[in-house]
């Protein structure tokens, strides 16, 4: 036992000390936060500039309805002026809207913001709504009254918001949501895949390095072959559980230190409540605390160290086998194909969590640790998920085992390429 902490002392200590690991732990965090914080900050920036904007229009109904604002500034005028300096954008209606709806441009020499054109679009479309509501007056005689009150309500409206709910075994009613589920889903898949392939690279390639330099033949005196596959796949997974939980420390400490410094921007800074959806942040939050986090988190740990291992040891048994980074390339290509499928089948599992693509990727142990994860928020059935762990582990203790035997023997040999018979026969070496 003592040969067996040596291995996953040194492996850990080796690359948790190393530059690119601390630099990357470190750098990691601040480039997520920064891709996800960063464009929406800039965003919410004005320049300070007030453009003025030219308004042409032929039918003078509609220019005196366009309000200045902060950043841009209406002014009417009889003739198309010159872009430049005095003028950002030229606003041109050439006909009544009510009758032609497409008798409106804005021309600019530079690509027009959002907001500016949702403040135009809003304020026109306001006006040809109530310009056809007046001919209906005129026309079909219907009351004044009659007329104000179909205003009052337009003026009002809202979109409808639906809350949902789910029903637990125990009956238990609480608010959630798909989006809700469907992001923490793919947040924690993301993280699974890439930590899953990222470290199981780590092993295969210093299996391989240890052969090639041929430092496994002095190490192998000492140490059993065994335990030195097994140290050597715990302490690299080590590594990835520390690097892990420092990134979620920092990135909580970052996201919570932005929220005091940085002022997000409301829906009304870009569009309408009509254009941008209604946000519900209260049922946002609600659907997040109603997450069951504690079964996440814990299925998570689980579903990584079995993924790992499980891939792991595949990959350490290649780089036994082979003497070469092209050969172990050739391996390592079939391996990532299977890791590959599990990540989209998680992706499309989304859509559908309980759907036949779902559940059977869910259990089978080579996708399991990807798709599951995908699954678990929706609430699935405790079943599934203890079935799926039991067939994980099972498959890894059998698969370790195998590549335990294949190891012992695959790093001693030097100058040949084992066939798939050869390495069969490895299996019964005692």
């Amino acid at each position: 036992m003592s040969a067996l902490k040596l291995v996953i002392g040194r492996e850990y200590l080796t690359r948790v000390r190393k530059k690119s690991f601390i630099i990357m732990t470190f750098l990691m965090p601040f480039l997520m936060v920064g891709i996800l914080v960063v464009p929406i900050w800039l965003a919410s920036i004005r320049d300070g500039n007030v453009r003025n904007i030219a308004v042409i229009d032929q039918t003078g109904i509609y220019a005196q309805l366009l309000e200045s604002s902060d950043s841009y500034r209406f002014k009417v005028k009889n003739e198309v002026p010159r872009l430049g300096e005095d003028f950002f954008a030229v606003l041109e209606i050439t006909e009544n809207l009510k009758d032609n709806p497409q008798a409106v441009s804005l021309t600019s020499e530079r690509q027009t913001s959002q907001d500016l054109q949702s403040m135009i679009r809003r304020t026109l479309n306001e006006k040809v709504t109530q310009q056809r509501l007046d001919a209906i007056v005129y026309y079909e005689d219907v009351s004044e009254e009659a007329i104000t009150q179909v205003r009052s309500i337009l003026d009002n409206r809202s979109n409808v918001t639906l809350r949902t709910f789910r029903q637990g075994g125990d009956g238990d009613v609480r608010e959630a949501s798909t989006e809700v589920a469907m992001g923490i889903g793919m947040l924690f898949t993301i993280l699974i895949f890439m930590f899953v392939m990222m470290y199981g690279a780590m092993v295969m390639q210093a299996v391989l390095e240890e052969k090639k330099t041929r430092i496994v033949e002095v190490m192998v005196s000492s140490v059993k072959p065994v335990k030195l596959l097994i140290g050597k796949i715990i302490g690299i997974g080590l590594v990835g559980m520390t690097q892990l939980l420092m990134w979620g420390v920092l990135i909580g400490v970052l996201m919570t230190g932005l929220l005091f410094f940085i002022e997000m921007p409301t829906p009304e800074m870009a569009a309408t409540p009509a254009e941008m959806g209604n946000v519900d942040i209260e049922g946002i939050l609600g659907a997040v605390m109603a997450v069951n986090w504690l079964q996440v988190i814990v299925f998570f740990v689980l579903f990584f160290i079995g993924g790992y291992i499980l891939y792991a040891s595949i990959l350490a048994m290649l780089a036994s086998a082979v003497d070469s980074d092209e050969d172990a390339s050739q391996f390592m290509m079939p391996v990532m194909m299977i890791l590959a499928f599990a990540f989209y089948a998680g992706i499309y599992s989304a859509n559908n969590p309980d759907g036949p693509l779902a559940f059977w990727t869910s259990l089978i142990p080579f996708t399991s640790p990807v798709v599951m994860m995908i699954r678990i928020p929706f609430g699935i059935p405790m079943w599934e998920k203890l079935l799926s762990v039991a067939l994980l582990y099972g498959t890894f203790l059998l698969i370790s085992l195998v590549a335990a035997k294949i190891y012992r023997v695959g790093i001693l040999m030097y100058g040949k390429k084992p066939t798939i018979k050869e390495m069969v026969k490895w299996l019964r070496y005692r």
